[in-house]
């Protein structure tokens, strides 16, 4: 889902990244905002977007947007392509440890380009 139920965002605060056919469905790729890495998912085949950070809080590495993209109880999920803790692409909340977070960020689609806010 594109994470438009986040506030209203003022259009000089979004940042392209990227053509929405340049990411593959059910995978995630990496963009530098404003010196923040930032994890953006396509899940499906459809326009679904997610935008969550890219550190990975147990192994230190920014490496989430390389997890691989899942269903978990019910929660769309990525896991950590390192200790595989699954965080959730709605909360950002680890779901193993409910205590540990990544932060999410708004995401949109227009005129077929992903656009983040921050």
């Amino acid at each position: 889902m594109l994470k438009t139920d986040t506030p209203a965002v003022a259009s000089s605060q979004w940042t392209a990244v990227c053509a929405l056919a340049d990411i593959v469905p059910d995978s995630g790729v990496a963009a530098l905002i404003d010196g923040q890495q930032i994890a953006i998912f396509r899940v499906g085949d459809s326009d679904a977007l997610y935008a969550i950070g890219n550190h990975d809080p147990f192994s230190e590495a920014n490496v989430l947007s390389r997890g691989i993209v899942g269903d978990l109880g019910g929660e769309l999920v990525v896991a950590s392509p390192v200790y595989k803790q699954h965080f959730s692409l709605n909360s950002g909340i680890c779901l193993e440890d409910a205590e540990v977070s990544v932060p999410t960020y708004a995401v949109r689609l227009c005129d077929g380009i992903v656009q983040v806010a921050l």
